[in-house]
């Protein structure tokens, strides 16, 4: 896809936290914190259904949140084996997963405008970065590369992401085009920062098997 990440710094926390509940994902076999992973149920029919939100009833099966486990999982029969009956996997299942993911980013994104706990503008932006309130800066993946390096030298701490167009950025904040925006620190923020590392994940289709963990400093 055209639309990628290009840095993801680990935002900055006050205090500790508890580490994330950890699972194990049916393709590697191996145990890593929840944050990184994709939750699964088979609906009364007999159909696999993402859980992305973590709610629906019934046994979960886990995946790393990454493009090429999922499509590993759908080509070896992980689900039925996991599930211990037969089991039908939708065929765009992957591609499922990333739209999903990509509405519920975008839809945090504008749940956290009408709380406001996200700012667009690169004005705006760098007002919120001298306050040291910014904890996800969102920068669009076609703006242009002086304006993404100038704002980015401005913002020393939080996380960077850059997953949607200009266009795509937008939707959110109600306008045609927004290239540089930002969310502000709060629950909103560790929200989207977890569905976006999966959705980072589920666009990558190389052999990497590692779950893409919400890091913490």
């Amino acid at each position: 896809m055209g639309e990628q990440a290009t840095r993801t710094d680990t935002p900055r926390t006050s205090g500790a936290r508890k580490a994330a509940p950890e699972r194990r994902c049916i393709v590697t076999r191996e145990t890593a914190p929840r944050n990184g992973l994709i939750r699964f149920v088979i609906s009364p029919d007999g159909e696999v259904v993402p859980d992305l939100g973590e709610r629906l009833p019934g046994r979960g099966l886990w995946l790393t949140a990454r493009g090429g486990i999922v499509r590993r999982a759908c080509a070896e029969n992980s689900f039925s084996r996991a599930a211990r009956r037969s089991v039908h996997v939708p065929a765009d299942l992957p591609e499922r997963i990333a739209a999903l993911l990509d509405r519920r980013c975008l839809d945090v994104v504008g749940l956290a405008r009408r709380a406001g706990e996200a700012v667009a503008g690169f004005e705006k932006v760098r007002e919120a970065a001298r306050g040291g309130d910014i904890a996800v800066l969102l920068e669009a993946s076609d703006g242009a590369s002086d304006g993404r390096e100038k704002i980015e030298r401005i913002v020393q701490e939080g996380a960077c992401l850059s997953l949607w167009t200009a266009a795509r950025l937008g939707e959110p904040f109600g306008r045609d085009r927004v290239v540089h925006a930002a969310i502000l620190r709060g629950s909103l923020a560790d929200r989207l920062l977890r569905d976006a590392r999966r959705l980072e994940g589920m666009r990558n289709e190389g052999a990497d098997t590692g779950a893409p963990e919400l890091q913490e400093s």
